[in-house]
């Protein structure tokens, strides 16, 4: 029997994935993105035990591991002082027998080669460059996408990757704005040479502060160290790709630990973003038109799980496709029904961590006796439904 024609609206991380994993089920994919070559922006990407059962679907283990970091530790430390709040170990026997698979970090140019390679070597993917879509449409056996430049291309189903500001999804939930947390991060990347040597270790440290966070971890083969900075703004620009301000950066972490202040001023140049998140939503899917990732749940990265619920979405999508390639409109709300519940969660947790890691005065302290008294097996244990939760296939198992 012929396989269904499947159309992927973005070729980032989400959309090359879901490329993936439907042609895998052979599937015919067309991905269709509007810009004129892959050029992933953003610096690491957080690679939590749950994708890596992913990867195992797609059969990418090998190659992530050939290219990512897996760290010793999971750190919490005051930025104020130094003091270490929690420190969680991960990667040893004891974490790999709970949640089965490690954890790592990647640099994100490196997963998107990593998807892109992958894709190539299927001729039943096709990929589209300056392709920017502008309207979808469909009828009872087709669904269709028209473009800025006028062409236009026909599937049986239409998948929208295309991010925060999704082009899909107005055509299923509307043009609401995404909501603004009035939170502002930037990212950038330091040779592993220039990083102080205090700085050099093989971790994921997170240095809370109020209304303030500095994340650093190593990535592409320890060679680079990724930074990200978070502080409190009503600041509002558009886009991944717009230029910091080192004095906005010294003004906000004013007073913070030397170690913090040391890793801010190695870096000269910064890109910044405003974070933004959406309300979660039930229904995602219209008729054969469906969505993925940040199309469907953005979500704040304080759980690092935007890319990773990307992907699960992937999986799932292909699963339930696959299953039911007779009943298009079927298999797309089966899929949302697998996933709504643990994206939205994942969406409200990462709210919530927000507050947490930028707390100060008595909220702080709180957080430090409730962290800084857990066992190692406790951290696990909440860490249960997020890094084992789901299945093979990305369903949530409550």
């Amino acid at each position: 029997m012929m396989r269904s024609k499947i159309i992927i609206v973005g070729g980032g991380i989400g959309g090359l994935a879901a490329a993936l994993a439907l042609a895998q089920k052979t599937f015919d994919v067309i991905v269709l993105e509007q810009a004129d070559r892959f050029k992933e922006i953003g610096a690491g990407i957080q690679l939590g035990p749950n994708v890596f059962e992913m990867f195992k679907a797609l059969n990418l283990i090998e190659p992530v591991e050939e290219l990512a970091v897996f760290p010793d530790a999971l750190v919490m430390r005051d930025a104020l002082t130094a003091n270490a709040i929690t420190r969680i170990p991960i990667n040893t026997a004891s974490f790999k027998k709970q949640f089965r698979f490690p954890y790592g970090v990647i640099y994100r140019p490196d997963l998107l080669n990593i998807l892109k390679q992958a894709c190539d070597q299927l001729p039943n993917i096709n990929i589209i460059f300056n392709k920017r879509v502008v309207k979808t449409k469909q009828t009872p056996t087709k669904a269709f996408v028209i473009c800025e430049d006028d062409s236009s291309y026909e599937a049986q189903a239409v998948i929208g990757a295309d991010g925060l500001w999704s082009e899909i999804r107005k055509n299923i939930l509307g043009s609401e704005a995404p909501r603004v947390s009035g939170h502002i991060a930037y990212r950038a990347v330091l040779p592993i040479d220039d990083v102080p040597e205090s700085s050099r270790n093989n971790e994921v440290t997170l240095w809370a502060g109020p209304k303030t966070h500095l994340v650093q971890y190593p990535l592409h083969r320890g060679e680079i160290m990724n930074l990200v900075a978070v502080f409190h703004s009503d600041r509002y620009e558009e886009g991944w790709d717009v230029y910091g301000e080192s004095s906005e950066l010294q003004e906000r972490f004013c007073g913070q630990h030397a170690y913090v202040l040391d890793l801010l001023a190695k870096i000269n140049s910064w890109k910044m973003w405003v974070l933004c998140d959406r309300e979660p939503v039930k229904s995602w899917s219209k008729g054969r038109i469906s969505l993925l990732g940040d199309a469907a749940h953005p979500m704040l990265q304080y759980l690092a799980q935007g890319g990773c619920m990307a992907i699960e979405d992937a999986v799932c999508l292909a699963e339930n496709l696959d299953k039911q390639s007779g009943d298009i409109i079927g298999a797309l709300q089966s899929y949302q029904n697998d996933r709504y519940l643990r994206t939205a969660r994942v969406q409200l947790t990462a709210r919530f961590y927000g507050d947490v890691y930028h707390a100060a005065g008595p909220t702080a302290e709180l957080r430090d006796l409730t962290l800084g008294g857990r066992t190692t097996d406790q951290a696990y244990a909440g860490m249960k439904w997020l890094y084992s939760g789901i299945d093979e296939v990305g369903r949530q198992q409550f």
